[in-house]
């Protein structure tokens, strides 16, 4: 969560700083606040989103080279002025920006209040900082000794940046379980939770690894140590972001761009890798491990959210395809409820930001067991590719709306190409088959931009339905986590209550639910169990339910009885999800936006959640 940005060089601080912030405001967007360093040192910050801050620091002296900022996602404490960072020492000489959380904190609290130290605020940040000075004061270090003390005390995850009155021309960072990257210009330095603030001003970056701690000094090499006091030798990598992918291009907003760049993301994600011609699939960042999977006896997806419903349908894919067993977890209780793993297993982490702490967690747990690990993500360069022994990147571009889709559809597309991979060395599909399947999936982007076309006829439908309290959505087979998610969907923007059923569940309690007022969107493709999605809907009409449901093109026997069809291309039942999904997040962005909602930035989210 939280966005975390900073400069220093010979340009005015501010207007990166600002710029940085509106960039990173998807992680979070309950507060902001900014430090500046001129003759004093000066900190800004008010709750709200970016935008209030901006005004808020209109006639205020923002000179300076440089400068700290962040945007918050509350973890400890809320929404308030008090509790946006930066933060300041308790003599106001050092100031700390903070992504993460300090679990053992309130023990901290509790030593540094019988020390005589006052609290103007809830946070975990501010201990922090209260800390560090506490240490310098009082073992007469410098203030890099004293981050690394502190922080050998401290237990949990963090992405911190201080800034000292008493030193003007450094930063000290330091990283442990949540992102922080450095950009390396002409004798200046950005530093932020992500690419997106550092692209417009340099390609040169070095990825902070955890236990590390940055020496930031203007005109100076960068330094790096560990919290052991080690040296450690920077990387520099070229960043693969271009500028033009953060913009809306256009569109009112980032959610509706990204659904509409999925014809893109998905043949991006394809591209080098399907071969339909030649009847091949290879994934060259899993290429070392195809045997390994092959030979897998099992394989475990972890993952969260949007993430875990993509690794649903590749359950379905792996199982059908490749036969293999599978089984998908979420990564929240995965590592908590002491799994059996064995060495012949294979786990694939899926996230989109590559930071997510709980999937990160689990990973680290299961190759503590023996468990090969691979990756599937979306952001170059993150903590979980890095992390894992290998795996493939979606090649999605960036998706800054906080609720995930392109980033889905690219993921079910990874997944495929993985099992089919695995298929192709198992030789589990007949010959034929595989090469149909390779035609198909080839054919989906342009499946895909059929499907968005339907876009206006999905905006009268959310006309009708804008004022639900509840929906319920049902599907089968491969649709089963695409109702999944279609519920997700529509509950993180519009704030409607939504659930996801298999279809066949809902005369198990759902079906209680079912009035007049109830809308019930079914995913009633021809393939798979087409007859007995078919007998659903007639249960739900029976009971006066209104149905919307997504159907194959031509469809007539669900178009009798619906009160809404929206048609899709026919597809192989492997990929329907591809297909099928995109009228529900048109649905759910249209009757979000018709609610007066921010699709973008619906409440309580965040984009990247790097906190457990």
């Amino acid at each position: 969560m939280c966005g975390i940005v900073a400069y220093i060089g010979d340009k005015p601080a501010y207007p990166i700083l600002m710029k940085g912030l509106q960039r990173l405001e998807y992680r979070g967007y309950d507060s902001a606040g900014i430090a500046i360093m001129n003759d004093k040192l000066h900190l800004y910050k008010k709750k709200g989103k970016v935008a209030d801050l901006e005004a808020f620091m209109e006639g205020k002296d923002y000179q300076g080279n440089i400068g700290i900022g962040h945007t918050r996602w509350a973890t400890h404490g809320e929404p308030s002025d008090a509790n946006a960072h930066p933060h300041f020492s308790k003599t106001k000489s050092l100031v700390i920006i903070h992504n993460g959380i300090i679990e053992n904190y309130s023990a901290l609290r509790e030593e540094l209040k019988k020390r005589g130290y006052k609290f103007k605020s809830e946070t975990d940040t501010e201990v922090l900082i209260h800390l560090i000075e506490d240490i310098q004061v009082k073992e007469k270090v410098d203030l890099f000794e004293a981050v690394r003390i502190a922080l050998n005390e401290v237990i949990g995850a963090y992405a911190i940046v201080i800034l000292s009155k008493d030193n003007p021309d450094q930063l000290i960072a330091a990283k442990k379980g949540s992102p922080l990257v450095i950009g390396v210009g002409n004798d200046e330095y950005f530093l932020a939770s992500d690419a997106s603030p550092i692209v417009e001003y340099t390609r040169n970056v070095v990825y902070l690894e955890d236990g590390e701690i940055a020496i930031v000094s203007r005109k100076e090499d960068l330094k790096i140590k560990t919290i052991k006091n080690k040296d450690k030798t920077p990387y520099m990598q070229e960043l693969e972001l271009k500028l033009e992918m953060l913009e809306k291009g256009g569109y009112d907003h980032f959610m509706l761009k990204e659904i509409h760049e999925q014809p893109r993301s998905i043949r991006d994600s394809m591209r080098g890798r399907l071969n339909a011609k030649k009847g091949l699939v290879t994934l060259g960042g899993i290429k070392d491990y195809e045997t390994k999977l092959a030979k897998a006896q099992r394989i475990i997806i972890i993952a969260c959210g949007t993430s875990w419903h993509a690794g649903l349908v590749g359950e379905y894919l792996f199982e059908e395809m490749a036969r293999v067993p599978v089984e998908v977890e979420y990564a929240s209780e995965f590592r908590y409820r002491n799994p059996v793993i064995l060495e012949s297993d294979v786990v694939i982490a899926i996230s989109q930001s590559g930071e997510t702490a709980d999937t990160l967690a689990a990973m680290q747990f299961a190759e503590s067991k023996g468990a090969t690990i691979l990756a599937i993500c979306n952001v170059v360069g993150s903590t979980i590719p890095r992390t894992s022994h290998a795996g493939s990147y979606t090649h999605a571009g960036p998706e800054i709306g906080v609720a995930s889709t392109k980033s889905f559809t690219a993921q079910i597309t990874i997944l495929a190409l993985m099992a089919l991979q695995v298929a192709q060395e198992k030789g589990t599909l007949p010959r034929s088959k595989f090469q149909q399947l390779l035609n198909e999936l080839e054919s989906i982007p342009e499946k895909v931009e059929t499907t968005l076309k339907s876009n206006d006829q999905i905006k009268y439908i959310a006309e009708e339905y804008k004022n639900a309290t509840n929906f319920l959505y049902l599907g089968r087979g491969y649709n089963f986590p695409v109702a999944l998610e279609g519920a997700l969907k529509l509950k993180e923007i519009s704030y409607i209550h939504a659930e996801g059923y298999p279809a066949a569940e809902m005369k198990h309690g759902p079906i209680a639910l079912i009035d007049e007022e109830m809308p019930v969107v079914v995913i009633a493709t021809k393939k798979g169990s087409y007859e007995k999605v078919v007998s659903t809907i007639q249960e739900v009409k029976a009971r006066k339910g209104k149905v919307i449901a997504i159907v194959t093109k031509g469809d007539k026997e669900v178009k009798a009885i619906a009160d809404h069809c929206i048609e899709i291309p026919e597809t192989f039942e492997a990929f329907a999800p591809l297909v099928s999904v995109i009228p529900l997040q048109l649905l759910s962005y249209h009757i979000a936006l018709m609610r007066g909602c921010n699709v973008d930035q619906p409440r309580n989210l965040a984009k990247s959640v790097t906190v457990e």
